[in-house]
């Protein structure tokens, strides 16, 4: 079974950056499509940017287009986001997930596997 574990979020003043990291374990096979969501409180889980094995990528709400990146890193089994010029509406916990299936997908519940999150925040 996939294993994902976040690391990097943390607190930050607006206008900051942060680089976030998912490494995956267990089965990698799984992890055709990796994808980062987030969840502010009293909100529902928000599709950020998702990326294929073979570094296809694609992006969720138009307010984080030009601010953030997502990438991985096959042969270290790592998924980034890089996070720039960060608002404080970008607060919140941001999971990583794998989908089994090849094809990109924007849909929380079409990915099978999830980490425990990492909470950013970020401060006017």
């Amino acid at each position: 079974q996939v294993r994902l574990v976040e690391s990097g979020g943390g607190w930050v003043q607006a206008g900051g950056s942060l680089k976030l990291s998912c490494v995956v374990a267990g089965e990698t096979s799984q992890s055709n499509v990796m994808g980062w969501f987030r969840q502010a409180p009293g909100k529902e889980r928000e599709f950020v940017a998702a990326i294929s094995k073979f570094g296809i990528d694609s992006y969720g709400a138009d307010s984080v287009l030009g601010r953030f990146t997502v990438s991985r890193d096959n042969a270290k089994d790592t998924m980034y986001l890089q996070l720039t010029n960060l608002k404080p509406e970008d607060t919140g916990t941001y999971y990583c997930a794998a989908r089994t299936q090849g094809t990109l997908s924007r849909r929380a519940s079409t990915y099978a596997f999830w980490g425990q999150g990492t909470q950013v925040t970020v401060s006017s």
